[in-house]
């Protein structure tokens, strides 16, 4: 089934693109925008995890997170504007599980709320991943590709190609942006995304070479997927 994520977010434009990013993840999207709206949707609706800005018509978000604390213990992931350290203790005092400032990337967001989902439902992350013929080692950091001609090759990767394979490996046949990639490899860079392009077509060819079929293929007017027909 999937997750209920209630977005608190007063300002239509970002509510619209969370929710857009949100609902392109595969999750449910409610609404709300004032502080006696997101209490009344909770109540009734009962999210898996709440997006809340701090400052709302009605009051203050922060008074939205304590009735929410008072209630459940839904995750919440603070998304504002406001960055100073009283606001962020305050937050996490009052029982926030993240918290995120504005100016956001959209799929860091999504990333973020996937995370807390996990921790919440007491999920790990795996240590290993297997798509097709490749093999994942996520703490060793080793990629191998089992090929027909090349049984068990090792891939001699960069750390950013281990980062863009390993993310696109968590969620094969997905359609990536180039954005969304290199937030995954760099978060926080101010790199032109454009620049995931020469990492992809190393990695291709890294995977040609290692005896796979060539896995990752573009998606036009979108970015990059990890393709296998069973997967």
């Amino acid at each position: 089934m999937a997750s209920k994520i209630l977005v608190v977010e007063d300002e239509r434009e970002i509510a619209d693109l969370l929710v857009a990013y949100i609902e392109r993840a595969g999750m449910h999207v409610l609404r709300a925008t004032s502080v006696p709206e997101a209490i009344m949707v909770h109540n009734q609706s009962a999210p898996d995890l709440v997006l809340l800005d701090i400052g709302l018509p009605g009051g203050d978000g922060l008074d939205v997170l304590a009735a929410i604390r008072r209630r459940a213990g839904t995750p919440v992931i603070m998304l504002t504007a406001v960055d100073d350290d009283v606001s962020k203790l305050s937050s996490f005092r009052i029982g926030a599980d993240d918290y995120v400032v504005k100016p956001f990337n959209p799929a860091e967001v999504v990333e973020r709320i996937r995370a807390v989902l996990r921790r919440a439902s007491g999920e790990r992350e795996p240590k290993r991943l297997s798509v097709g013929p490749l093999d994942i080692d996520l703490e060793a950091r080793l990629v191998s590709c089992r090929g027909e001609e090349k049984p068990d090759s090792r891939l001699n990767l960069t750390p950013t190609e281990f980062e863009i394979l390993a993310h696109m490996a968590r969620y094969p046949r997905r359609a990536f942006s180039r954005a969304e990639l290199l937030e995954a490899a760099a978060p926080g860079s101010d790199a032109y995304d454009r620049v995931i392009d020469s990492h992809l077509s190393k990695l291709r060819q890294k995977l040609v070479a290692a005896g796979c079929a060539d896995m990752i293929e573009p998606v036009r007017g979108v970015g990059y997927r990890l393709w296998l027909e069973n997967a």
